[in-house]
């Protein structure tokens, strides 16, 4: 009935408490130290099961801290870049100058007028063209081949000019 050997020990980690927020340290896409972002063409692009089930969580969570200010996010594709490598509109983008020292040598001056020591290791993050392309809604309607882009819906903002 009864046995007297041990109750065997579980071999696997034990399950975390944070088991969202583990995943999103150890995630690269879309996450920072603040923020996740899904690009809304791949979630759409997903399977319907998918999207539902998406939706179910997105609505839960409204619905558990809809009672909160919230701003509206502009999210704008960024990359890493060395501060070396940045043209001036890019330099003028991460509030940072460039001028000549008194020795000849470039000197990197953040907009506070902090001389940046090693700009060469310094990474700075600027924005890009999003590498990620549109993908029409699964299920809806495909665009004919060699068919010109929809203009934009009236009142919303231009494309970047990159």
């Amino acid at each position: 009935m009864f046995t007297p050997d041990p109750i065997p020990r579980r071999t696997a980690p034990p399950a975390s408490s944070t088991p969202l927020g583990d995943y999103l340290a150890e995630s690269g896409h879309g996450v920072d130290g603040n923020y996740a972002v899904l690009p809304r063409s791949l979630a759409e692009s997903m399977p319907l099961p998918w999207q539902q089930h998406m939706r179910h969580l997105l609505a839960e969570l409204h619905q558990a801290f809809g009672h909160l200010q919230w701003p509206v996010y502009r999210v704008v594709p960024s990359r890493y870049e060395r501060l070396v490598d940045l043209d001036d509109d890019q330099l003028a983008e991460v509030g940072c100058t460039v001028e000549v020292g008194d020795d000849g040598e470039l000197e990197y001056r953040m907009r506070d007028g902090r001389r940046v020591e090693d700009p060469a290791a310094q990474q700075v993050l600027v924005s890009c063209l999003d590498p990620i392309p549109w993908q029409p809604p699964q299920g809806g309607p495909q665009p004919a081949p060699g068919t010109p882009p929809q203009p934009p819906a009236p009142g919303a903002p231009p494309p970047p000019s990159w």
